[in-house]
């Protein structure tokens, strides 16, 4: 099947979840291209575009020159790089096509402190240990199984290479290429209409326990991720302390969490906390906004749009420099502008629509993935009424420990009420720094370890 009969036949599917899920798996023939000349190892286009994508490298697999140090700040290696141009409420028209939707209300809301940088676009980064040897495998044997809940394949890379639907788009998204461990205290900053400041800060874990390099597992195995979150402020959740896990499968279980709750010394197992729950310390997001999207997806209807060319948040290495101090970066409306880098890409648009007789805040969801690695650069959000209410971006950087991109600062701003939260600010924590893949354990996000953190 050439490229194009390809292409074509995504189109007729529809590119959305129905009822009754069935996917064709991917021939041999197709997912022998992988790594080839035409598609880089996770089924992203290598070839550039006219309008400005670059062709894919993938010339750095870990360090570039001039790294010095891989387990702590490095500038990157587009450092010396100026602007090409920079999108403002003033020009914005001029570049529309190729403007979120958020992207759009922003400069309008906030014409005078939300500008859009824009850099030379990089595809320069590789994959690490075992992750194309998995994406080529998972192209011809992982299925959507338990009507969209479940999938089956191998960790460490993207189950569905070539995306035949809006489920597996999904799919990949949530076992986009991540880190195997991340550990950091955290500085979380909710800036209100006013401009006044409420700090929180946390000390964070993770395990995405089929990321570990060279241990691939199947994804039908309990437990896909943990987390731990323990709150140092504000003073009134001090000693707050949230453990838990995420599952592959959602059809059998759900996100599990226990707390350790100060006031009455004691964890106990929280109730629901996916989807919408509220994220401490403000609120300001929920549970499922984390890495863009994050959890089961089985409460919307999902919607391959197709790939398009979009100014994202990319190669953001600046925004982490620990010589940028929160009194510069965090400012009323939105984060400084000077410190946010935003390049041209392909990304694949997945919208996502509120099935009948479910719960959510959000009515609908438009998300926008990179090609590359299928990590979710931005995403908007849209309240019941249907009216746009949050936009929210996460700046990403490559990490050498990790040999793929780790989250930097991540952005939450409410159109509605002028409030926004900046949450996994590091700039400030010295040797609090982002820890990437130092080996962690599962006792460590246990209940004994919730209680423990919070005395």
């Amino acid at each position: 099947m050439n490229r194009n009969a390809f292409l074509a036949s995504l189109i007729v599917s529809g590119l959305s979840l129905q009822a009754s899920i069935v996917q064709a798996k991917v021939p041999e023939a197709k997912a022998a291209e992988l790594g080839g000349a035409t598609y880089t190892c996770l089924g992203a286009e290598k070839a550039g575009t006219p309008g400005g994508v670059p062709a894919y490298s993938g010339k750095w697999t870990d360090n570039w020159p001039g790294v010095k140090k891989s387990n702590s700040y490095e500038p990157g290696p587009y450092a010396d790089e100026k602007p090409l141009f920079t999108i403002t409420a003033q020009n914005a028209d001029q570049y529309a096509a190729n403007l979120t939707a958020g992207q759009k209300a922003l400069l309008k809301k906030y014409p005078q402190t939300f500008k859009m940088n824009v850099y030379a676009s990089h595809r320069d980064f590789g994959y690490g240990e075992g992750v194309c040897e998995t994406a080529k495998k998972n192209a011809t044997t992982a299925e959507v199984i338990h009507e969209g809940k479940g999938i089956t394949g191998t960790t460490g890379s993207i189950p569905f290479p070539f995306p035949q639907s809006g489920i597996e788009a999904m799919w990949n998204v949530v076992n986009s290429i991540r880190p195997w461990t991340e550990t950091a205290v955290c500085d979380i900053a909710d800036v209100y209409a006013d401009g006044n400041i409420a700090w929180g800060r946390a000390k964070f874990m993770t395990m995405n326990i089929g990321n570990q390099p060279g241990k691939p597992k199947s994804f039908q195995e309990k437990v896909n991720a943990y987390f731990y979150q323990g709150f140092q402020l504000p003073e009134r959740q001090k000693g707050f302390v949230a453990v838990g896990y995420q599952p592959n499968d959602f059809s059998a279980d759900a996100t599990q969490s226990w707390q350790y709750q100060p006031g009455i010394r004691r964890v106990r197992q929280a109730p629901e906390v996916g989807f919408d729950y509220p994220v401490p310390p403000a609120g300001l997001r929920t549970v499922d906004d984390d890495y863009g999207f994050n959890g089961s997806p089985e409460r919307y209807t999902w919607k391959l749009v197709g790939k398009k060319e979009f100014y994202v948040p990319y190669n953001n290495f600046k925004i982490n420099d620990p010589s940028v101090k929160y009194a510069d970066l965090v400012k009323p409306n939105t984060i400084n502008g000077d410190y946010v880098r935003y390049e041209l890409h392909r990304v694949w648009v997945i919208e996502g629509t509120l099935k009948q007789g479910v719960r959510h805040i959000y009515s609908k969801r438009e998300l926008y993935a990179d090609e590359d690695t299928w990590l979710v650069n931005w995403a908007d959000a849209y309240d019941s009424r249907g009216q746009l209410w949050r936009a929210n971006y996460v700046t990403f950087h490559y990490s050498p420990e990790a040999k793929t991109y780790h989250r930097g600062v991540s952005v939450y701003h409410d159109l509605t009420s002028g409030v926004y939260e900046a949450g996994y600010l590091v700039n400030e924590r010295g040797k609090d720094w982002w820890k990437i893949n130092v080996p962690l354990t599962p006792a460590q996000f246990s209940p004994d370890a919730a209680a423990r953190g919070g005395h």
